[in-house]
């Protein structure tokens, strides 16, 4: 007699469809936890809409229908492209890379993107925010047809055979295979497309779901250049697809989708956690790119000469890899203090001014002039008055500082490289660091010690997939999550694959008990 019992303590539950929701219901979550709905939640669900609940933190996120059904629509189309992408040489796919670029190379395709990016700009600045990624530059345009070149470029990489291992009488290879549909949530950067199409090289296909601010331009690009290249080149329709909504909850809707092979998300860090815990929920692998901010460490052995280019190098736009914060080794720092400074300093003549943010325990280091200057700087908002150097708790270091054109970084005078890597361990999201040192031995200390990904040992914005490894990245990761499985922080288009065994038998009569091949009878 069934019990309605399934394995320990497991009862099989009676379902039903979520119609609607009352403020204060009791969500549980996390196994032993309980989230309560708002009376705003309450009121804007409807029939049809659907509610995930972030098992982590007990986030309620209402999705309504409609953005749903974008989504849902979206992830099938890319499903759908896939599934014939087998069918697809890989000349083809070498003509849209090529077809994609000349688009963009074209004059007046570009003119219809440039006027809608103009549109999206004026809209951003309107409502205070920042355009700094936003703006489709002619630099930002030779970068994106210079991407998609280096994929037309690239070696296929499916069907490449990664090992061979022969037997008597069979062989077992290892080859590269397409993974599937990747679905990607990016900031409002319009280069994002020569990033995101890079995973059709490896012949996947792609959902992608544009911040709101780019949304315009991304359907611009869309309609004058990705859609054409793909029709040209003959590849599937949907192989490559915009999620076409401004709302959050269409990004959150496509990562809940358990047909998306991987999850990829850029932008600031708290959004890229929620997104990454709602592809975990639905069983998707995640390649997360959030907080940011590099760090840099000057030992006893410094050269003042390269910490100076090192500091200077770091701060010439704000990007992931950008320095943040800065560390000197407390015998080095009467010298040391003033050569940051000066580097802090030209960095600003270079941008516009510069905003520092000293540890409170180093106040006083800093000269008068330092701690009581105002100065202008530029925030999103537009241009704001400001001190020129503010104290920091060292609770505080980890915080990235997301500045527009003010280069604004956090200094930390240290008793020594080990207290810097602590520091760094416990507060930033352990994303890039660089040693300054004339020490080979401190250097080898500091590689197995700190605990990032990319480290170095000059200027931090070198972390880049196409300046680096000569690949357009999809994404950086740090290990604020931990460290990655089975790969690198550089997530490219042609390491989007999966592993495939393929066997060749020539010996027919093999048997895994050794019994012979019996004969055939009639």
């Amino acid at each position: 007699m069934d019990d309605g019992t399934s394995g320990k303590g497991a009862t099989v539950a009676r379902t039903g469809r979520l119609e609607a929701l009352a403020p204060g219901q009791a969500i549980p979550f996390g196994g032993d936890r309980c989230a309560y709905v708002t009376p705003e939640l309450a009121a804007a669900f409807r029939p049809g809409d659907r509610l995930v609940v972030v098992q982590d933190t007990g986030d309620l996120l209402h999705i309504p229908a409609r953005e749903h059904a974008a989504a849902e629509a979206a992830v099938g189309r890319a499903a759908a492209a896939f599934a014939r992408m087998g069918e697809v040489t890989d000349a083809a796919i070498t003509a849209f890379f090529e077809a994609f670029a000349a688009k963009l190379e074209d004059d007046a395709v570009w003119a219809a993107i440039a006027a809608a990016n103009t549109a999206d700009v004026e809209s951003a600045k309107a409502r205070g925010r920042s355009t700094t990624r936003l703006v489709a530059t002619d630099t930002m345009r030779r970068d994106m047809i210079a991407g998609l070149r280096a994929w037309r470029d690239a070696e296929p990489p499916r069907g490449r055979v990664l090992e061979q291992i022969e037997h008597s009488g069979w062989s077992v290879e290892q080859v590269m295979a397409p993974l599937g549909v990747v679905g990607f949530v990016f900031e409002g950067r319009p280069n994002v497309f020569a990033d995101a199409t890079g995973v059709i090289r490896a012949g996947n296909a792609v959902v992608f779901r544009i911040g709101s601010d780019a949304l315009g331009t991304a359907r611009a690009i869309v309609a004058e250049a990705l859609n054409p290249a793909l029709a040209e080149a003959g590849l599937p329709e949907g192989a490559a697809v915009l999620v076409d909504s401004a709302a959050h909850a269409a990004g959150w809707a496509m990562f809940a989708d358990s047909r998306l092979a991987l999850a990829v998300a850029r932008g600031s860090g708290p959004a890229v956690s929620q997104l990454g815990a709602i592809a975990r929920q639905a069983g998707t692998p995640v390649s997360l790119h959030g907080t940011g901010g590099a760090w840099m460490v000057a030992d006893a052995t410094a050269d003042a000469e390269r910490f100076h280019a090192a500091v200077f190098h770091s701060l010439d736009r704000k990007v992931c890899n950008t320095l943040n914060v800065c560390c000197i080794v407390r015998e080095r720092a009467d010298e040391l203090l003033p050569v940051f400074l000066e580097a802090l300093i030209q960095a600003g003549e270079r941008r516009k001014g510069c905003k520092l943010h000293m540890a409170e325990d180093d106040w006083d280091r800093l000269p008068d002039a330092w701690r009581t200057a105002r100065t202008p700087v530029i925030r999103a908002e537009g241009p704001v008055e400001e001190a020129l150097a503010e104290p920091i708790a060292d609770p505080d270091l980890g915080r990235e500082w997301e500045w527009e054109e003010t280069p604004e970084v956090s200094l930390k005078i240290v008793a020594g490289v080990a207290e810097a890597v602590a520091l760094f361990n416990a507060l930033s999201p352990r994303f890039a660091a660089a040693l300054i040192s004339e020490d080979p031995a401190a250097h080898a200390r500091f590689y197995e010690t700190i605990d990032a990904p990319f480290v170095g040992d000059g200027f931090t914005r070198w972390v880049d997939g196409q300046y680096a490894l000569n690949r357009p990245e999809l994404g950086l990761s740090n290990w604020e999550n931990g460290r990655l499985f089975a790969r690198g922080g550089v997530l490219a288009g042609d390491g989007v694959f999966t592993v495939r065994a393929r066997v060749r038998q020539t010996d027919l009569h093999l048997d895994r008990g050794g019994a012979p091949t019996p004969p055939r009878h009639g």
